[in-house]
Order: structure tokens, then C-alpha cells, then sequence
């Protein structure tokens, strides 16, 4: 499982020509959902992307987290994030897990979020969603549970 952070001053997405999640200073996260991806997966992303010290203090240093800073998150899933770009110039699929498990899994990522406390909005699965992030910083760090 990956999520791609960004720190943001604020980001919408939105579907169809309607708002479907918007917040202010915090983070959004793209989610990709991998085969064999479980909830210790999202629990620890989530564990990282709440406490997470990426934003600044009162002199500038990273030492703040979303918590920190009483901050949103805006959870986008992309299964574009599980792309393998090794051979050729078409990125390959096969590594991301089929939409239903995606879904339930993300689903799952989007619950322990909201349960730690902090405002959780979303985008909508599967749709074609046109994102506008307002990157601050800019500050963009990829989390990865494969990588701990």
C-alpha cells in the first residue's frame, strides 16, 4: 500500500461538477492498493500519515504533524500510485489489487483516519475526479508499508 502526501494550504476534489471533499491546511493523500495489501498495511499508513512532522514550527523546521497543527485530510484513492514502470513506455496494472478489495481496503484506510480524531474528507471511488491541491511548501513525501 502507498500514499503519496502532499502538505497543502487546500485542496477540493471534485466529480461531475460537484464538490465532493474540501479542506484546508493539512495533507492529501493519494492512496494505491496493491494485491496481498491488509489492514496492518493501512494501520500503519495511517499511523504514519497522522503523526508525520512535516509541518513547520515557529522557526521554520519540520517538527509539527497534522494532529500538530489541527489540520484535514483530503484521502483520494489512485490505484495509479501501484504502476510498474520497468519495461516499456505503457505502465503496468497487474500489481494493484482488483476494485472491490481496493475499495474495502481504502475504505478501511479512510475509517482509522476519521477514528484518530482529525476531519477526513474524500474523494469517490473509481470516478474520474479532477483534484486541485494547492501544494504548500511544496512538500511531497511518498509513504510505503513494504518499506518499514
Amino acid at each position: 500500500m502507498k500514499v503519496l502526501l502532499q502538505r497543502v494550504s487546500r485542496a477540493s476534489v471534485t466529480v461531475d461538477g460537484e464538490v465532493v471533499g474540501r479542506i484546508g491546511l493539512g495533507l492529501v493523500g493519494l492512496v494505491g492498493v496493491a494485491q496481498g495489501d491488509t489492514e496492518e498495511d493501512a494501520r500503519y499508513l495511517v499511523d504514519k500519515t497522522i503523526g508525520l512532522r512535516i509541518f513547520p514550527d515557529g522557526v521554520g523546521k519540520f517538527n509539527r504533524s497534522l494532529l500538530d497543527v489541527g489540520g484535514a485530510l483530503l484521502l483520494v484513492s489512485q490505484f495509479t500510485l501501484i504502476a510498474d514502470t520497468r519495461k516499456g513506455r505503457r505502465p503496468s496494472f497487474i500489481e494493484a489489487a482488483a476494485p472491490g478489495e481496493a475499495e474495502a481496503l481504502f475504505n478501511r484506510f479512510v475509517d482509522l483516519a476519521r477514528n484518530t480524531g482529525i476531519m477526513v474528507e474524500t474523494g469517490r471511488f473509481q470516478a474520474h475526479m479532477l483534484v486541485e491541491i494547492h501544494n504548500d511548501g511544496p512538500v511531497t513525501i511518498l509513504l510505503d508499508s513494504k518499506a518499514r
